[in-house]
Formats: structure tokens, sequence, C-alpha cells
């Protein structure tokens, strides 16, 4: 067994998956316990009456098209939550084993470990510019059996530096998987780790179509590691993870024209982004506007309430921060169109 596969919990090494009905499309399908008739309306290609391909294989090939990665290397699920819960379920054993998180960051990780009954760890990032502390993370790690980076991180918005993240990947070799969450990536203008991972089997990267792709509701997300975890992990999610209905839109919706259309629509997001960190650090009503390689800025306000109550003035809802560990009265404000990020501005200069 490899040292990464160790890491794993032993009845999951061992359990023998549910066995769906076999995938093979040339032939009708009389061994599923399907309705054999589509429902009134249903004019899908494939027929939403049939349970859908477990693992579609076109949508692994476009994954593997706009990740640069090998099909093999690849789990698709429904958004980057589901691969975060199966990592804990395949590796975390209830009242056992422990994660580690560097908040303020992404929440799900921690909530998503309490469900499964880990222990969380925790390596706050630097106060002074959210950096990550590598020697506390490598020290702490240890006793960890996943360590979640968050890069561009969430809610802060930077880049955490990817020689730390790697130092970290080595420094815990067979002792933690380190699974970056890549879901901004596509923001920051630094390509994935994804070339990385066969010098680190226990990197493991989360990306998704909700951000850049415009495809948050489809839930449509990717992880990619080594072959090992991946199979790992395909023994555990559920056998028709994805509908067929998503599967359908995400093929259209990736070709190469709207690939086309979403970098263009990128370009035109970080030019707002520049304009609107100009715009706020000149507001009086914001104390500190954070640096970002994300689709999102942090602001430190001078009163939050009365930020928040002014977007809600001009139909814009803002998300509020000041509750979590030393972000005390700042705000999330995702970079929306250019009217939107006018509109938002007026109402702060009436403030």
């Amino acid at each position: 067994m490899s040292s990464v596969l160790s890491l794993a919990r032993p009845d999951i090494l061992q359990l023998q998956p549910y066995q769906h009905a076999s995938w093979e499309p040339t032939l009708e399908r009389m061994h599923a316990n399907e309705m054999p008739w589509r429902a009134q309306g249903d004019n899908t290609a494939a027929g939403l009456n049939r349970y859908p391909e477990p693992q579609p294989k076109a949508l692994l090939e476009r994954m593997a098209l706009l990740y640069e990665v090998p099909v093999t290397q690849l789990l698709v699920g429904r958004g980057s939550d589901e691969a975060i819960d199966l990592l804990l379920r395949a590796f975390c054993r209830a009242g056992q084993d422990s994660v580690l998180i560097c908040p303020p960051t992404f929440g799900f990780y921690k909530v998503a470990a309490r469900i499964q009954g880990a222990k969380v760890l925790e390596v706050p990032l630097r106060r002074e510019d959210f950096a990550l502390d590598a020697l506390a993370v490598m020290e702490a790690g240890r006793n960890a059996k996943i360590v979640f980076l968050c890069s561009p991180n969430n809610p802060t918005g930077n880049l955490l530096e990817e020689a730390a993240m790697l130092r970290i990947c080595e420094a815990l070799s067979g002792t933690s998987l380190v699974c970056v969450d890549e879901a901004y990536v596509e923001f920051s203008g630094r390509r994935s780790l994804a070339s990385r991972l066969a010098e680190f089997p226990n990197l493991v990267l989360l990306r998704t179509l909700s951000k850049a792709y415009a495809l948050a509701g489809a839930r449509c997300g990717t992880l990619i590691a080594g072959e090992e975890i991946v199979g790992l992990l395909q023994r555990i999610i559920p056998p028709y993870a994805i509908p067929a209905s998503t599967v359908a839109e995400v093929l259209r919706l990736t070709e190469a024209p709207q690939r086309a259309t979403a970098a263009a629509r990128i370009d035109t997001l970080l030019e707002e982004r520049v304009r609107m960190q100009r715009r706020l650090a000149g507001s009086p009503a914001i104390q500190r506007v954070f640096p970002s390689d994300a689709n999102f800025l942090l602001v430190e306000c001078r009163d939050a309430r009365r930020v928040l109550e002014a977007g809600k003035s001009v139909g814009l809802l803002l998300r509020d921060f000041s509750a979590a560990p030393a972000l005390a009265n700042c705000l999330r404000i995702s970079v929306g169109t250019p009217e939107q990020n006018a509109r938002l501005m007026s109402a702060l200069e009436r403030l």
C-alpha cells in the first residue's frame, strides 16, 4: 500500500463499493428499473427517465481539457463541497482524526469536519497580511489527516505563497493530505498547482465552474489528485452524482466560444476590481481595502453596519464577516458589473 493510501480509513479501504447498473449506451436498458418512457415534455438528449453515467466520460474529458490534467486524475461531483465531504469521509475517523484549517478561511471546511466528527485544528493566517504561517502549519499538520489551504483565500482574497504550500506538502508527506482549494485561481494570474502532482502524492486540488465559468447553479466541481486518491474516492461517491441535465449544460456552456467569453469577462472583472479598489480606498466610510487576487474585495469599514445598509438602500447585498476571527468591521464585496459597482459607490458617497 502506498503511503498516501495508508492515511485513509481502513474500513473505507476494505469497503465493497456500491455496484451501480452497468453503463452500455449502445444497448437498450432493461436492467436498472427505470421507466421505459420519458416524462411528458422531456426533450433532453439522454432522457431524464434514465440514470446518468456515474462519472460521465464526456464531462471528465472536458474538465481534463480545462484543467490540463489526465482524466485519471479527476473526480467530478456536485461542487467542491462534495469533494471536501468525500475527503473527510474517506480519511477521517469520527472522534479520532483531525483536520487543520487556517482562519479566516472558507467556513465549510470546519462545518464538514464537524459533521464527520473530526477534530479541527487551527493555525491562523498572519493578521497583518493574511500570509501563511508555514512553519506552524507544518508542526500542527503532523497531527492532522488533512490540511486545507485556500488560495486565493476566501474571504481575504489573497494568494498564499506557492513555495510555502509546496514546503508543507513535502514536510507532511506520509503524514497528511494537503488540499489546496483553487476556486478563485482564474482571477489570480497564477497557474494551478496541478503540474506538481507527480512530485507531491499527498497534494489534492479543488476546482470549480461556479466562479470563472458563471455556472454556480450547475453545481459542478472537480477534485484533482493522484490516481490512488481518485480511485479511493470513487468507491464512496454516490453512484449517480451528476444529473444528466447538468452534464448536458456544462458541456454546452464550456465549448470554445463560451470559454473565450469567460476569459473576456474575467479581464473585464479584473479591470473593475482595480477600479473598485481605488474608489473604495478613497471612501471616508472605508478604513482599509485589502489586496485581492480573487473576484471579490475584503474591506475594513469604519462602521460595517452603515455600509451594509447603504448597499441595501440601492438593492445590493454585501457579506458581513465582522464576527469572524481578525475581521472586525470587515465586509466582503463581490466585484459586480460596472453598473452595480457604480451604484454601490454612489451609495457610499452619500454616507
